[in-house]
């Protein structure tokens, strides 16, 4: 069952608490000690609650939000990383408008939710693990490459994927039959 209340109708304390929800945040309703309701964050709070940075805020450079826990000082080697015409912020401070979403391995309705919060930032997923800075998304591709498997190719047609294993074939037979990881991104979608 699904039902529906205008968060107009309610105290404005209990709207308060639900626009801060964050994607993943829940608030309990509880009576008599017992929980009774569960609310859940799914981003869709209002522009001028999160995030309040805008563009003007950082000087025409990308804008990289990141979902996933990072320690400022990860967030500062990324951005250090990719230069100066870009800054890496935490989602919840990063303007509405960031132009890219990092976000660890997750559901489809949790990126449909951040989707929701950073319309224009196009969402990419990634799997890290790195000790010195103590970070570690993995996902399932990282799981089934660290399994044994060689590649891993992610064709949006038969003839994209025919180019692939072409290409997967040929390496190993320009190689001498030894074999190495590598990850061929999708190609253009054909008609």
């Amino acid at each position: 069952m699904q039902a529906r209340i205008d968060v107009s109708r309610l105290p404005a304390e209990l709207v308060a608490l639900i626009d801060r929800l964050r994607p993943g945040d829940e608030l309990v309703l509880t009576r008599d000690g017992h929980d009774i309701a569960t609310i859940s964050g799914t981003g869709g709070a209002p522009e001028d609650v999160v995030p309040t940075a805008t563009d003007d805020d950082y000087g025409g450079v990308t804008v990289v939000a990141t979902a996933m826990k990072l320690s400022a000082s990860a967030r500062s080697a990324l951005s250090a990383q990719l230069g100066p015409d870009y800054i890496v912020l935490d989602m919840h401070k990063a303007p509405r408008t960031a132009d890219v979403l990092l976000v660890p391995p997750s559901s489809p309705q949790l990126i449909g939710s951040l989707r929701g919060l950073y319309p224009k930032a196009r969402v990419v997923i990634a799997e890290i693990e790195d000790r010195e800075l103590g970070i570690s998304y993995q996902g399932p591709i990282r799981r089934m490459l660290a399994a044994g498997a060689e590649t891993y190719l992610m064709s949006s047609t038969i003839p994209v994927l025919a180019r692939q294993l072409e290409a997967v074939t040929r390496q190993t037979e320009l190689t001498g039959g030894t074999t190495t990881r590598l990850v061929i991104e999708a190609g253009p979608a054909e008609d």
